[in-house]
């Protein structure tokens, strides 16, 4: 199905997704959806790993494009000129014109028309274009990795997977997707897209920050951005301004692709989290266009870079029309999508994202600054308390602390417990309810002398809460 056939099928899924929405009054297409989607573990990229058509694919695409480059038939005509970019006028005829006899032998051959044998070709035939456009040619490269097989870098084995695994290990469809990237990125000057400036308008728009589980760079897609009006009337009202958001999410994509390593065992692809909250309804056609615009764009020349795709804060209409798309859907992409109601974002990216790295604002414990230091974590069982105690071995020691219990609902008691017998505790929070809605309980204490904070936290709901926590001394001896 080509990308054209794609876009119309997915417009004519959203046109009935609304129609459907106002109808729908259960939630039965969001348990068929979620039934579908099963684990994905991400493909090894080592050779000892494929299976063995997959081998003799990859064998065969390396053939193909060894054969392609050194024959300089990978593009088009207007592709190598671009590609070559071969140096001309008085620059080039210094660097290539013969000297001394050699020169004075050329004159002469040329003079009488030598043409050579084959055995004694004419040297002074050549001319220093074709000969440029040759060495350009086996130099070529994509997102810093060297295509030409027989250098011998591992890198490229990964790389062509990528294109292998995007067409069934069609070696011929996959050859064919690699030169379209190739000539997509000299049309669509890839080179100098790191260099532009675009902006902050569309910064909160998309960003990337943090890794997952597996090392995997986190790219954030905020949707509710694009419905705020001031930001829409910048970025999308007409064609040249959704042009340039193209090129800024293109620039996003080849920034974080500089934190990829290509290397078989090693880090080659992303999570993205696609935040819905707020998100423009399937009505708001600029919208619309510009976003499957976009979605063509990087799955026609970034196959394979997604890892997970995780759906947060999922209104229920976008269940429906994931349902209409799903049967054009490839099982190796639906493996890799998650969905999470509102309610449930957090227990959901804990299953994939270390909870350091999961932002506040999706229930996690990262804030602007990193956090470097080590996250606990505590079961409390139905019905009981549990206490843990952060030291304060001197006077004068500042110390703050986040904690997140994962579901709350729950009773939290903070206080400072001195060393000394003779000093009183001094109750820093009193015992409340902590309830779902509120992000982790960030506190601050500076003590006057040495102590303990002691943290108590009762579960007196009918299910298990697990608790994570960490802590860190910050302004130890200072008055400020």
């Amino acid at each position: 199905m080509t990308v054209e056939m794609k876009a119309e099928t997915m417009q004519m899924a959203e046109e009935k997704v609304v129609e459907q929405v106002c109808n729908e009054k259960d939630r039965a297409c969001e348990s068929k959806v979620v039934e579908k989607i099963n684990s994905y573990r991400e493909e090894s990229n080592f050779m000892s790993d494929l299976k063995q058509h997959e081998r003799k694919a990859l064998d065969e695409l390396k053939s193909k494009l060894e054969e392609a480059i050194s024959g300089s038939t990978l593009f088009d005509k207007e592709g190598e000129k671009k590609v070559a970019d071969v140096p001309t006028g008085e620059e080039l005829q210094e660097k290539e014109k013969p000297s001394g006899e050699n020169e004075e032998d050329c004159e002469e051959e040329k003079e009488n028309g030598y043409e050579g044998t084959e055995e004694k070709p004419n040297e002074c035939a050549k001319t220093p274009e074709s000969d440029a456009n040759i060495e350009v040619a086996k130099d070529i490269s994509i997102w810093g990795v060297p295509l030409l097989p027989s250098k011998g870098d591992d890198r490229t084995d990964v790389v062509l997977l990528k294109f292998l695994r995007a067409r069934d290990f069609k070696v011929d469809d996959a050859f064919q997707m690699l030169q379209k990237t190739l000539q997509w990125r000299i049309e669509f000057k890839i080179d100098s897209i790191l260099d532009e400036e675009f902006g902050s308008d569309l910064t909160s728009a998309a960003y990337q920050s943090g890794i997952d589980s597996q090392g995997h760079p986190i790219c954030y897609n905020i949707f509710g951005v694009l419905d705020n009006e001031e930001i829409y009337q910048k970025t999308l009202t007409t064609e040249e301004k959704r042009e340039q958001f193209l090129r800024w999410r293109v620039q996003l994509m080849e920034k974080g692709i500089q934190k990829l390593n290509f290397k078989p065992g090693g880090v080659s692809s992303f999570v993205q989290l696609n935040d819905l909250k707020n998100s423009p309804g399937p009505s708001k056609k600029e919208v619309r266009s510009v976003v499957r615009k976009t979605v063509a764009l990087l799955q026609d020349n970034y196959p394979e870079f997604v890892a997970k795709s995780i759906f947060v804060n999922v209104p229920f209409w976008y269940y429906a029309f994931h349902s209409l798309i799903s049967p054009f859907l490839t099982q190796r992409s639906k493996s890799k999508l998650v969905f999470a109601r509102p309610s449930k974002v957090t227990e959901t990216l804990l299953k994939y994202i270390p909870i350091q790295e999961i932002p506040i604002q999706y229930g996690g414990m990262k804030r602007e600054s990193k956090l470097d230091d080590e996250v606990s974590e505590l079961l409390i069982r139905v019905g009981s308390t549990t206490s843990f105690e952060i030291p304060i071995p001197e006077a004068g020691t500042g110390i703050t602390w986040d904690i997140l219990v994962l579901g709350w609902e729950v009773n939290c008691t903070v206080e400072f417990v001195p060393d000394n017998e003779n000093s009183y505790t001094l109750i820093i929070q009193k015992e409340r309810k902590m309830c779902s809605e509120e992000p982790p309980f960030h506190g601050t204490f500076k003590n006057k002398e040495p102590g303990k904070i002691a943290i108590t936290i009762g579960n007196t709901s009918g299910k298990k809460k697990k608790v994570f926590y960490f802590y860190s001394y910050i302004l130890k001896n200072s008055n400020s």
